[in-house]
């Protein structure tokens, strides 16, 4: 049996991260804020805490969840698009205090390349690009991000993913039908799951702590062109684009993360 690890949030990327981290003789402890699902974490053999981090706490045996892990995968998303006025920071304080009282040495903190402005000249981004969110979500991420990279209680990596998907779940089908889309001329920057988890377990893998990671396939065809031929392909209805004005983006370089996990991406958009 390898090393344990923490799994706070075991969601549509969680679960099957922690499932998988199983198969590879790691013994997991995953948290998720649904009663119901604690079962099945039970069923695949994840040590089931129930655990909400809200911005006067944590609710649930958080001391226990951390308890005897030597790394913790960070993986809430802010959930601010249901919530516009909560408080994602103060949250991931509770949670960063948290760490510094268990027996936790390494953080993956999961941020998003959502961190980074759209811009007109399709900047590409690096791990040298300044964050530079001015949406309400990406400053909060930008904070989080730096309160764990500057906490000298811990390693930290952040692993910023772009659009995340899989078969079910795929951003052509929001969009399918839709009028008005924005952004024609911009570049995709999508990461399928099966890449999100190799991702993740060659960081454990090689201990590649201390690191900021840019994740998303190294295919960036524009906006309108790919999920347009998507739609076809998949007999969904088109989504239509607005033209008139000037499209906004970024192309995000995932080189650094190829180079220094030895990674080849597993599934093209």
């Amino acid at each position: 049996m390898k090393a344990q690890i923490s799994v706070i949030g075991c969601g549509w990327l969680g679960l099957p991260l922690a499932k998988s981290l199983i198969t590879d003789g790691f013994k997991i402890h995953g948290s998720t804020t649904s009663v119901e699902k604690l079962k099945t974490l039970n069923q695949f053999e994840i040590e089931p805490f129930l655990l909400t981090l809200n911005e006067n706490g944590i609710s649930g045996d958080y001391a226990q969840f951390l308890s005897g892990s030597e790394t913790i995968i960070v993986n809430i998303p802010p959930g601010l698009r249901r919530d516009p006025d909560k408080n994602h920071v103060a949250e991931l304080k509770h949670l960063i205090h948290a760490i510094e009282d268990s027996t936790i040495k390494n953080v993956l903190y999961i941020s998003s390349t959502s961190v980074f402005q759209n811009e007109e000249n399709f900047k590409t981004i690096t791990e040298n690009t300044k964050p530079n969110a001015k949406s309400n979500s990406g400053q909060q991420l930008i904070e989080i991000e730096n309160m764990f990279i500057n906490n000298p209680n811990f390693n930290t990596t952040i692993l910023r993913f772009g659009g995340l998907f899989d078969a079910q779940r795929h951003p052509s089908k929001m969009l399918s039908g839709r009028e008005n889309v924005s952004n024609p001329e911009a570049p995709i920057n999508l990461i399928h799951k099966t890449d999100c988890i190799a991702i993740i377990h060659k960081i454990i893998e090689i201990k590649s702590w201390n690191n900021i990671l840019n994740a998303a396939y190294p295919k960036h065809t524009n906006k309108e062109q790919y999920y347009k031929t998507y739609c076809k392909q998949h007999n969904l209805p088109l989504p239509n684009y607005n033209t008139s004005a000037k499209s906004k983006g970024k192309i995000i370089d995932s080189s650094k993360l190829v180079q220094l996990l030895d990674y080849t991406f597993k599934v093209e958009p």
